[in-house]
């Protein structure tokens, strides 16, 4: 199931994209409140394997759309992040539905020493959550002079159930998503069973193709 806060979910580019939407469950909900009522309820049934909230910053409290544009409510969204994760904890841990929640980060103002990013609705979710992933663009990856996609960082900030501190890199492919054959490219390298020759990719004798984009060729047409 997909929970999209953020009203951004495109179905058409998630199908292109491998996402099998035929039996994805959407919902757009209204607010913070809602989404998190359609979460417990999914996790209550027990017939959803994963509900991914898309995100956590796009909850938004029922008082906070209520108000006027300017109007301060301040921890109005971590109250309703506790009070929702207090409940979805137990009955999560029961059952056999995985609950991702996505997030952004912001900046703290006036942090003069160490880390001034943060993540929206409080310490709640830090809390509660099993395992956290903190995904980062390390680098575009380009064609020429074209933008074709980013590589990114992912590092378990914090892991309940296997040991944290972990990081891994992949390649996202815009149109495409994450590239399996860059990743088995990536693992090749990284374990000297391929080899790089100048701007040449090999396997033993085999010569792949010319950087990445053309050893994905090769790999696509030589499976």
């Amino acid at each position: 199931a997909f929970i999209d806060a953020e009203h951004a979910l495109d179905p058409e580019y998630a199908k292109h994209l491998g996402v099998n939407v035929e039996e994805l469950l959407i919902s757009q909900p209204d607010s913070g409140e809602q989404g998190l009522q359609i979460v417990e309820s999914l996790v209550r049934s027990n017939q959803v394997d994963i509900i991914i909230v898309d995100s956590v910053a796009a909850l938004t409290p029922k008082r906070e759309i209520a108000g006027e544009m300017g109007d301060q409510h301040i921890g109005l969204q971590a109250r309703l992040m506790s009070q929702g994760l207090r409940k979805l904890s137990g009955i999560t841990a029961k059952s056999k539905t995985v609950v991702l929640f996505l997030n952004q980060t912001r900046m703290k103002i006036g942090i003069p020493f160490g880390n001034p990013e943060t993540t929206p609705g409080g310490l709640a979710l830090k809390f509660y959550a099993s395992v956290r992933v903190r995904l980062q663009r390390i680098a575009q990856i380009k064609q020429g002079d074209e933008i074709i996609g980013s590589r990114i960082k992912a590092k378990v900030v914090k892991n309940k159930v296997a040991a944290p501190f972990k990081t891994a890199e992949f390649d996202i492919y815009y149109n495409e998503g994450i590239s399996y054959l860059a990743d088995l490219i990536n693992v090749g390298l990284k374990y000297e069973v391929l080899k790089r020759r100048g701007s040449w990719f090999n396997y033993g004798d085999i010569k792949l193709g010319q950087g990445m984009q053309g050893s994905k060729q090769f790999l696509e047409e030589n499976p």
